[in-house]
């Protein structure tokens, strides 16, 4: 967070005046000693600028968007040609989140799922042991 202007103005004018070393008006106003040092050699707080893309066309961002919306912004940097950075701040300026993870597995299957709980119901039902195995012990190198 910065510092408004007149606080600033204020520190640095009272460090003149009472002829104060950097360390002690930091100490006397509360703030760390780097930034009443950087407030010397630039009193105004910099601005951010909202700068247009240069190279990135924000139209043909935008169709990329439609026609690939699950895809990756390393692919969409690859596909038009820019830097993985320019294409998430031009993401950022069109109001588009990343692609957030899921929380389940990509190759789980609802209906593979129900059909195995089925055959398990069923041999259940047959009065059939069902022994489950862990099998992330074993060491299959040996």
């Amino acid at each position: 967070m910065t510092y408004p202007i007149l606080f600033r103005r204020k520190v640095l004018s009272v460090r003149e005046k009472e002829n104060l070393s950097i360390a002690q008006v930091a100490k006397r106003f509360g703030v760390g000693v780097a930034s009443v040092m950087r407030w010397i050699k630039t009193p105004d707080p910099k601005t951010t600028r909202n700068k247009p893309a240069t190279r990135i066309n924000m139209e043909m961002l935008a169709q990329d968007i439609k026609n690939y919306p699950d895809a990756h912004q390393y692919e969409r940097a690859k596909r038009l040609g820019v830097s993985k950075q320019g294409i998430n701040h031009a993401l950022k300026r069109l109001g588009v989140t990343y692609k957030k993870k899921s929380l389940c597995h990509p190759k789980a299957s609802e209906k593979e799922r129900r059909i195995f709980q089925q055959k398990i119901e069923d041999y259940e039902r047959a009065g059939r042991v069902i022994v489950y195995l862990d099998e992330s012990g074993f060491a299959h190198d040996m």
